[in-house]
């Protein structure tokens, strides 16, 4: 009876084990998000930072969405040949709705990026209104490529 019991109990801690590994394994894929505003993506990637999820970036990442390079870890990042990450300048809008630099948002957003994406903003003439790109091998030359399969979770 005894060993049965203990038998059981691996069998339920193996259970549990299997489980827990499979949620720590989970991946978030992100494709065709073209930003918004940078509060709702702090929140967001504050809570995929703490579930410890992977991210996959597979299609466009633009404007706010591109904070998740600052939030997440490079080693739970990856990248692939779809992906596009796009950048500008953080802006509000004046009353009648046109787009108006704010500065000291722009700085925190462009302090937030790991120092390689810095470098790469800054040589093409830092955040500004004009809507810049990386993708191809300069993109996956700063992240480890991934290709999709069927763990991909869900789509930010």
């Amino acid at each position: 009876m005894k060993e049965k019991f203990v038998a059981l109990a691996l069998l339920l801690a193996a259970i549990l084990l299997s489980a827990s590994a499979r949620v720590s394994h989970a991946e978030v894929r992100i494709a065709d998000d073209p930003g918004g505003r940078m509060g709702t993506y702090i929140d967001r990637y504050r809570d995929l930072r703490t579930s410890g999820e992977s991210v996959i970036i597979d299609g466009l990442c633009a404007s706010a969405c591109t904070m998740v390079l600052s939030a997440i870890p490079y080693d739970k990042i990856c990248v692939t040949p779809r992906a596009i990450l796009g950048f500008h300048a953080a802006w509000d809008a004046d009353a009648n709705g046109h787009e108006i630099t704010n500065r000291g948002a722009t700085q925190a957003l462009f302090s937030m990026y790991p120092p390689r994406v810095r470098r790469w903003i800054a040589a093409r003439g830092g955040l500004t209104s004009q809507r810049i790109y990386l993708r191809g091998k300069q993109l996956m030359s700063l992240y480890h490529p991934c290709f999709l399969d069927a763990r991909a979770s869900a789509q930010r």
